[in-house]
């Protein structure tokens, strides 16, 4: 108790030292700045235009930052850091090639609507437009991938950009932020004051529903024989796990989670049908398309989930519950529009809410998922990449924050890890970003440090930003990176067996490093297993080993990610595992 009150009065203390009015320049107050709002860890890689912030971080104490080796790598692990912790992350950047080595994570932070303040910082305002060295227009570039971006002209307005940059960042349908900071502003000097309140015009988001509209999804509840919820990222997001729960438990509702809202509702629940679409399985996609009422819940109706449009749960009445009215009727035809905040909406709806007519379809769900799990043809003489997520289930008991790369890995991931927790799942969804699983993992463990964060990879992926094993290395940071390991672009080739008549082209990974020996070139454990028996070993090893580890599971080429759900066909239209 001493301790806690110690620790309180000491961030007290803390803030009114860095609310003092102190004559600073533009680099000093954007650190104060950051440490008034919360942040305690920048990932970032400094250059020409921002020396001056970095020289700012010189012997300051309270400023913690992460030197990654590439900037890609500094905004994947800012957006594993902000998945993981529900705080908004934050990276640094120079001008130039090293603003434009952000886009790709810029773009997959607003495609799933994660909280980043981005900084980056630009040549000085005397030369902007003159085509400078290392000069790039990254307000202009990024405009369409960003939730708002600034460029500061005046060292005057930096610390009320800052403010609002992290209050747009994180509130209504959360997003990346850009301040671009030209190197003269970042030098100029003026008087500290941080604006304890904003008021930005025209930025408002609806956080309370209409009751009315959820007097009206009741009702509809009340009616339905064979309803479903499709619940999705804003579930976790609005931290809304919880509620969701509870509502599920009232309304008597089977529960469908697409990939980013996997980890907003406990796989364990009786009433979890599984993910649906291109992937999904048998249950959750039978009962969308035999529903007659699909709540979806703080998910978009993204094309991977709903595939052919027009033959997307055919006979269901369609309620859509999400913070953003853009996204309502955007896809799909929505005849019960609910706008405003997850959280809020169920908490209201919680205290009205009455079973579903829904006894013998529950009956009739729950006989399909018995019938139809998700199933591979194992095999004891061979190291089966599914085999493989089974067994770090297993072993994890589903507490541990997994993050993945993209493509096959990522499927099996979703399918045969089970999540128990919200904030648990980190993967690029809606951009499908190959270099970012790693990355984040560092993101997420940083935010996190008490907590297992397991990395899953193909090989293909893990050489996109292999070098941030270096700072695992140098700092500890205890992230257990796995590879699937097939040797070949495995969702390319599944695509080209199934749909291209077996014509490969350029998938062949062959000549990719020694993995072991690489993490060992970085000063990381490198392991490596062949079959179930080295498997069970050296992930044992990886689990008692306090710092990092890299794990090469080498399994076959061949394997597919069944079910699948071609492109152009219905949810009905399933490729099954025989």
């Amino acid at each position: 108790m001493d301790t806690q009150i110690t620790n309180i009065l000491s961030k007290k203390e803390m803030r009114e030292k860095l609310l003092k009015p102190d004559y600073l320049s533009g680099s000093e107050i954007l650190l104060r700045s950051l440490l008034l709002e919360g942040v305690d860890c920048v990932f970032g890689y400094p250059g020409g235009s921002v020396l001056y912030i970095y020289d700012a971080m010189h012997g300051n104490k309270d400023f913690r930052h992460l030197l990654t080796r590439h900037e890609q790598g500094a905004i994947h692990a800012a957006d594993g850091y902000a998945r993981a912790t529900g705080k908004v992350g934050v990276c640094i950047a120079t001008s130039g090639p090293g603003a434009t080595n952000l886009i790709t994570g810029i773009a997959t932070a607003y495609t799933d609507s994660v909280p980043l303040v981005i900084i980056t910082g630009n040549v000085p305002t005397s030369v902007i437009g003159t085509d400078a060295f290392q000069e790039a227009d990254i307000i202009g570039i990024t405009m369409p991938i960003t939730k708002h971006s600034y460029q500061v002209r005046d060292v005057k307005d930096l610390s009320t950009v800052i403010r609002e940059a992290f209050h747009i960042a994180s509130t209504g349908r959360k997003g990346p932020v850009l301040i671009d900071i030209p190197k003269d502003v970042s030098a100029d000097k003026t008087t500290f004051i941080y604006p304890e309140e904003i008021n930005i015009r025209g930025y408002h988001s609806t956080i309370q529903a209409n009751s009315q509209q959820i007097e009206k999804l009741l009702g509809a509840i009340e009616e339905a024989e064979r309803p479903v919820i499709l619940a999705g990222a804003g579930v976790v997001h609005s931290g809304a796990h919880y509620e969701l729960i509870e509502f599920v438990n009232k309304t008597k509702i089977p529960v469908a989670t697409t990939l980013l809202g996997l980890d907003g509702f406990p796989s364990a629940h009786d009433l979890w049908i599984g993910m649906p679409g291109m992937h999904g399985t048998y249950t959750a996609n039978t009962a969308i398309q035999n529903c007659d009422l699909l709540i979806s819940i703080g998910a978009r109706f993204d094309d991977r989930v709903t595939m052919k449009l027009n033959g997307f749960a055919p006979h269901a009445k369609i309620a859509h519950i999400d913070i953003d009215p853009a996204e309502i009727g955007k896809n799909i035809k929505t005849q019960i529009p609910c706008v405003g905040d997850i959280k809020s909406v169920l908490t209201l709806a919680n205290s009205l809410a009455k079973p579903a007519q829904s006894e013998a379809w529950i009956e009739q769900v729950s006989e399909n998922k018995e019938k139809f799990p998700l199933k591979y043809k194992d095999d004891d003489q061979v190291l089966k990449p599914q085999y493989v997520i089974e067994m770090i289930h297993e072993t994890t008991k589903g507490e541990a924050i997994i993050t993945t790369d993209v493509g096959q890995h990522q499927m099996w991931a979703a399918q045969f890890y089970k999540f128990n927790h919200p904030r648990s799942l980190i993967t690029s969804g809606g951009l499908g970003t190959m270099g970012f699983g790693f990355p984040s993992a560092i993101g997420a463990q940083i935010g996190n440090p008490d907590r297992l964060v397991i990395s899953i990879n193909g090989d293909g992926g893990m050489q996109m930003c292999a070098q941030e094993l270096a700072i695992c290395a140098i700092h500890n940071i205890p992230v257990k990176v796995v590879i699937i390991n097939n040797q070949v672009l495995g969702m390319v080739r599944q695509w080209q067996e199934i749909i291209y008549e077996e014509r490969y082209s350029q998938i062949d990974l062959a000549g990719s490093p020694d993995f072991v020996k690489l993490a060992e070139a970085y000063g990381v454990k490198g392991l490596r297993a062949q079959t179930k028996e080295e498997a069970q070993l050296v992930w044992k090893e990886a689990l008692e080993t306090p710092g990092p580890v890299v794990i090469d599971f080498v399994v076959p080429k061949n394997e597919t990610v069944l079910p699948m759900v071609l492109q152009g066909k219905t949810l009905s239209e399933m490729i099954m595992e025989e």
